[in-house]
């Protein structure tokens, strides 16, 4: 058994919910350090359901300590019934208790309502259309430009503008996932043929981590993404750039890509690579990480993706290049400068 696929699957994902709590430690995901309005609002929710709660068990705890306190007990007749002076004092003490406990769900039931409207409705300017497409197992981020109208595609990265309000549309390509990022919003599935909306108002810059919270396949552990906070200059000029064709300068890579397989999987703007079924290539070099986060984007992240993609991601549909060291080298020096 040892040294076996489920083995080596089963120690990839501890290791993996490890990064994750170790990542969550941070700040980087974690409910407890809300990066948006809208988890903001829910940490609130989330507290005063919590302090309602505690006061409610200590409550509990407190009539339980005074019931066995009492030495008395009340008298039950043949038929069962309770009879003596206590009854009248059960009586009373029934119904303040189920008006107690009437008026904690409706200050409940209240609460969630408000919550609810208000992640409905995001404030501030105009908001910024993206839209994110679960795959197995990765991500398709396209982002709407304000000059042309026209979608900007990248990948397993989502970038937002400091306080404006994004509207994230999701889908699925295939299965159900769920987008989630605890540091921006609760969890929202992403359902085939269906469009999910997400209101998001992000109020702290810097990096937090995304992930998919539905179990939806093998690599399920190994569908995360990377989302930057970034000042609205900043994003702008970003989006700009991803907006332009690839700059790399033609060579053996190039033609390895327009002429290989990796052009039928993949696009990179400015060139005959004009494949959909994978993550769209054009500003590779310029994200932080591989195949959903699996690998850090690196020279041997590269070379080890391209070669062994099965090794690294059992199941994913990227398949090993077949390439020999030279060609993998001159392929990789071309992706490294895809920034």
């Amino acid at each position: 058994m040892e040294g076996s696929a489920d083995v080596i699957l089963y120690k990839r994902g501890l290791l993996t919910l490890a990064a994750g709590l170790l990542s969550g430690c941070a700040g980087q995901q974690s409910v407890l350090s809300p990066a948006s309005d809208q988890a903001r609002t829910l940490s609130w929710l989330g507290l005063l359901m919590g302090v309602i709660c505690l006061l409610i068990y200590l409550l509990v705890v407190v009539l339980l300590g005074l019931a066995l306190r009492r030495r008395a007990r009340p008298a039950i007749s043949p038929t069962g019934e309770v009879s003596g002076p206590v009854e009248g004092w059960l009586q009373r003490g029934l119904t303040i208790w189920a008006s107690f406990v009437a008026a904690v769900l409706v200050v409940l039931a209240g609460a969630s309502f408000v919550t609810d409207r208000i992640l409905a409705t995001p404030r501030g300017p105009a908001p910024l259309d993206v839209r994110v497409t679960g795959q197995q197992w990765w991500w398709r981020i396209a982002y709407r430009s304000p000059i042309t109208g026209e979608w900007i595609e990248t990948a397993n990265e989502l970038h937002l503008p400091l306080d404006r309000p994004a509207r994230i549309e999701l889908t699925s390509a295939d299965v159900i996932h769920s987008f989630w990022v605890p540091g921006l919003h609760g969890k929202l599935d992403m359902i085939p043929g269906r469009a999910n909306v997400l209101a998001v108002t992000p109020r702290k810059l810097g990096w937090l981590r995304g992930q998919c919270a539905e179990f939806c396949g093998l690599e399920h552990a190994l569908m995360a993404f990377d989302v930057k906070v970034e000042t609205p200059a900043e994003f702008q000029a970003w989006l700009a750039h991803q907006a332009a064709p690839a700059q790399a300068r033609a060579g053996p890579g190039l033609a390895l890509i327009e002429n290989g397989a990796c052009g039928g999987c993949h696009t990179v703007r400015g060139t005959r690579a004009k494949g959909r079924a994978g993550p769209d290539l054009t500003h590779l070099a310029s994200r932080r990480a591989l195949a959903a986060k699996t690998l850090s984007l690196s020279h041997g992240g590269l070379m080890g993706w391209i070669t062994q993609p099965q090794a690294l991601k059992p199941g994913a549909e990227m398949p090993a290049s077949g390439l020999d060291p030279e060609r993998t080298k001159a392929l990789v020096a071309y992706l490294e400068a895809l920034k």
